[in-house]
């Protein structure tokens, strides 16, 4: 008997399991389809903090959240429709953002009472036996026993077979929301085409979990997802850290510099690195240090020697780093430092998102060392914060801190990719030789931009003094005046500043000119704010969203529009940073919303918010 499909507009699904459960690739996959189909999707994988945590522990539960509809969506959802739960300390960590009526898929052998006791269920509870779960609709299903059965016939060790039980479920779900299969039997052969017993479970396994759901009647309704309505091109699902390699050989290309990354891996940044690495095709050399400090002094150097320097990391790998970007600052070069940031401080909670590092990027160095910072908002936008990081980069001499985080690092979404013709070209321009009348170089003579010339080591007549000692103006010679030095100091700092006049003037995300309410928002905030801000203007409210691009400086209008609201609420993944720097810079009495959990902000937090101080 046919089973009817009924048409949703949005469906939420979370995959959770232990680490080594493979929810992960599942949820993927089932990303990757959903991109295929057209549908506007946005994902928060969400990583246990230990790389290998006890298994069937709460720490260990590994998750992956996707948000797909026919809609235009910004967020990753607040709640969820449908809850794979592999094991009893999946459920435990994920039941409390399920949706009331929405359904469990449960892995019964991962409710056994090995599972329960690890997952720290009392003695004698079983949440799938106990009638505790009847708000909801529940499956249980032995994906084990099940996935065994399937390749019973295949020579593989038991370990082995239980590895493909994620195909099981990702099969199970592509028959209830009426997905094909083809797309996960392509990339099956591509990752295990030499191992053709492997490829064969995989395979298998996904088709049993298809047929078993097809058969068993346990859902009266399937239901499909029609293509969104998005604005006309070539899209692809990208996430953030991807989007924002590609940016960097774009930039690379667009500004005719070889672009050189030297890094030390580290959690939520190693994955630009391993993109990079992959396309030296574009002339791309990637360099892995032994430690956080070689990372960043390899890029310098490759600045200096006229390449495009680029060094990424975390939290904790920013602290190491500072001296040496001290040192970038001091010798004026171009260079980007990528910060993925992650919660803290120390080790902190590596594999969970936080937006706490902004202070660190404003001031976290020794002496006066201002630096421009610039933010991305989500994955796909990282590819053009990445793009104008490097304009400013070698276009004013500086070096430039580039913010992203954990959840839009590893998040997905819909991209429409530009064509190379789009970008604006980055024009960079080399000291060749001594102008006409110039009796020797003189490295720090500035143009309108008080930017010094980039002259390449090795040009003819173009030697000069390098290192973190104080410069003379003009000369670049070695220097303990006590004058020159607060010259030098307000200098560089106004290098910094006068940026604000080569950058756009800060627009409206959406909403009135002025009005009761601004929300002005950085880095991943952005699309729970512009979530929450477009359901509050529906209701007629005078709310409006500002998101910042430019850290540092800020546009020059900013301070202008700060002042045309009645209020200004400023929501952060932190203890309230940029309240501190927009409050001392235009003596605003902002109001902040602080987030410090380690996951991101939701749309229903802020619609309360907001809601409260209207």
């Amino acid at each position: 008997m046919s089973v009817p499909t009924q048409i949703v507009e949005d469906v939420v699904i979370k995959f959770a399991g232990d680490s080594g459960d493979g929810m992960q690739l599942t949820g993927s996959q089932f990303t990757n389809n959903t991109a295929l189909i057209g549908n506007d999707l946005s994902t928060f994988p969400d990583f246990p903090a230990e790389i290998r945590a006890p298994q069937g522990t709460v720490p260990g539960v590994s998750g992956y959240q996707l948000h797909f509809s026919s809609n235009r969506i910004f967020t990753p959802g607040d709640n969820c429709d449908v809850l794979v739960a592999m094991n009893a300390a999946a459920l435990k960590v994920n039941l409390k953002s399920l949706k009331p009526g929405g359904i469990i898929i449960a892995n019964t052998d991962g409710f056994d009472s090995k599972n329960l006791r690890l997952a720290n269920y009392p003695d004698g509870v079983n949440p799938i036996e106990d009638g505790s779960l009847q708000g909801y609709e529940l499956h249980k299903i032995d994906v084990t026993k099940l996935t065994r059965e399937a390749l019973k016939d295949i020579q593989l060790g038991v370990k082995e077979k239980d590895r493909a039980k994620n195909m099981f479920v990702l099969g199970f779900l592509y028959w209830l929301y009426n997905r094909d299969l083809t797309s996960t039997f392509s990339f099956l052969h591509d990752k295990f085409g030499k191992k053709p017993e492997i490829l064969e479970s995989n395979i298998r396994s996904l088709q049993a979990g298809y047929n078993y759901a097809d058969t068993v009647e346990a859902f009266s309704t399937r239901y499909r997802v029609e293509k969104a309505k998005l604005p006309p091109g070539k899209y692809r699902s990208i996430t953030g850290n991807t989007a924002l390699a590609y940016g960097l050989v774009a930039a690379s290309e667009k500004s005719m510099l070889p672009l050189f990354l030297g890094t030390y891996p580290i959690t939520p940044a190693s994955d630009i690195l391993h993109d990079l690495s992959k396309l030296k095709n574009f002339g791309i050399r990637t360099f892995q240090a032994e430690d956080e400090i070689a990372g960043i002094t390899s890029a310098i150097g490759a600045s200096y020697g006229g390449s495009l320097g680029v060094t990424t990391t975390s939290g904790p790998g920013m602290a190491l780093k500072t001296e040496a970007m001290g040192l970038a600052m001091m010798l004026e070069i171009p260079l980007l430092i990528i910060n993925i940031q992650r919660g803290g401080p120390s080790t902190g909670l590596p594999t969970k998102t936080e937006q706490s590092d902004l202070l660190q990027a404003y001031y976290g160095r020794n002496g006066e060392c201002p630096m421009p910072v610039i933010s991305a908002s989500t994955p796909s936008d990282c590819f053009f914060a990445a793009y104008e990081a490097v304009r400013i980069a070698v276009q004013h001499m500086t070096p430039v801190i580039l913010l992203s985080d954990g959840y839009i690092a590893n998040g997905a979404e819909p991209w429409r990719y530009p064509k190379s013709d789009d970008l604006e070209p980055i024009k960079v321009t080399f000291k060749k030789g001594l102008d006409e009348g110039e009796e020797k170089f003189l490295p720090y003579k500035r143009d309108e931009k008080l930017v010094r010339p980039w002259a390449v080591p090795g040009t003819a007549g173009l030697e000069h003094r390098i290192g973190g000692l104080e410069k003379e103006d003009i000369t670049g010679n070695v220097s303990y005046d006590n004058e020159n030095h607060q010259h030098m100091v307000k200098t560089r700092e106004a290098k910094v500043e006068k940026i604000a006049d080569y950058i756009p003037l800060q627009t409206l995300d959406s909403g009135p000119e002025t009005g009761d309410i601004l929300v002005l928002g950085w880095g991943s905030t952005y699309g729970a704010i512009k979530s929450a801000v477009a359901e509050l203007q529906a209701q007629g409210k005078a709310v409006a969203h500002a998101h910042l691009r430019y850290v540092r400086p800020f546009p020059r209008n900013l301070g202008e529009m700060l002042g045309k609201y009645k209020k200004v609420l400023i929501p952060e993944i932190n203890n309230g940073q940029l309240i501190k720097v927009i409050r001392d810079r235009y003596l605003i009495d902002a109001v902040g919303f602080n987030k410090i959990k380690g996951v991101p902000i939701t749309r229903t937090e802020l619609v309360k918010a907001i809601s409260d101080i209207l």
